[in-house]
């Protein structure tokens, strides 16, 4: 309920917490548990995104789940995947791309080429027959599995596929799923400097030609396993010097700047929302991760505080 109390739906449960809670759990203790309808509605976040969004029964339910598994399925992930786990996040995979960097170029005294690659329709993609066999594999318990088959299969894109990106547990689910790709680029294909977030993901090398004969291995990779496709106008093969964009920035050698997309919208909010200090703030903290002191100084001026 933490900063939901003002909705509507969250206030209806509320008023009767207890008996809503324990309903949950006997249905869940006999098993007769079978998760709800969802509410669709579209965001701008910034591109067109639909969001599916359940109850809050089972959004609580959703909570508990994530609770349990999170911590288990953490361990096995590899260290450069870093959406939505704990103490990862954007920050921590630019300096990590920074790092990369530094370390393929041999401190830029050789040519470092970056691989960019993108997931096409990753959500709406997600194989529920896939999905299940992983966590089958991990999880012996059936009683768990048939709670989370309940969960998968609630939401479908199209024949048994898709995830809706309302739910904490789909979070989860796909760093689950794509974690099946992140370990064969580091055992099947050897590669070292490799960083993914979400449905993006970068490989380092200096060798143009290796990137070239890794991407259609890549693309069979996640056809034939995890029956995903490349998106075909989102790959890149280019070099740190001539500008990298990942994660709202543009990264050099030695420097980032932020994208020109992210820039226009930045300012655009703090226009529309102007005199909303948090805003602004919010807006500061990301510029104070690149070389923005000249954008710093820009919304410092159009937000009034100089």
């Amino acid at each position: 309920m933490k900063g939901k109390t003002k909705r509507e739906d969250v206030q209806l449960f509320r008023l009767d917490l207890m008996d809503n809670i324990f309903q949950l759990h006997e249905d869940l203790a006999n098993h007769t548990y079978t998760h709800g309808p969802y509410q669709a509605f579209r965001i701008n976040d910034p591109k067109p995104r639909k969001i599916h969004k359940s109850s809050v029964r089972d959004r609580l339910l959703h909570h508990a789940v994530y609770r349990i598994l999170y911590p288990f399925f953490d361990r096995t992930f590899i260290a450069d995947s870093y959406s939505c786990r704990l103490q990862k996040g954007t920050h921590k995979a630019m300096n990590r791309f920074r790092r990369f960097a530094w370390q393929e170029s041999q401190n830029n005294t050789r040519i470092c080429w970056v691989l960019k690659c993108d997931i096409r329709k990753f959500f709406e993609n997600i194989n529920h027959e896939i999905l299940l066999d992983i966590l089958t594999e991990r999880i012996p318990d059936k009683k768990i599995m048939t709670l989370l088959e309940n969960i998968i299969e609630s939401f479908s894109s199209g024949a048994g596929r898709g995830l809706p990106l309302g739910n904490l547990t789909s979070q989860l689910f796909v760093n689950i799923y794509m974690n099946e790709f992140d370990q064969a680029v580091k055992q099947v294909f050897g590669i070292t400097h490799y960083i993914r977030y979400a449905d993006d993901f970068v490989i380092f090398y200096h060798d143009k030609s290796r990137l070239e004969e890794l991407l259609p291995k890549f693309a069979d990779f996640l056809e034939e396993h995890l029956s995903l496709e490349l998106h075909p106008k989102k790959i890149s093969i280019k070099t740190i010097a001539s500008g990298i964009d990942f994660l709202g920035w543009v990264h050099f050698p030695n420097h980032r700047v932020l994208r020109t997309t992210t820039k226009r919208r930045m300012f655009r909010r703090i226009a529309e929302r102007k005199g909303n200090e948090a805003t602004v703030q919010s807006y500061l903290g990301l510029l104070s991760h690149g070389n923005a002191r000249k954008l710093q100084v820009a919304v410092d001026k159009l937000a009034g505080l100089v």
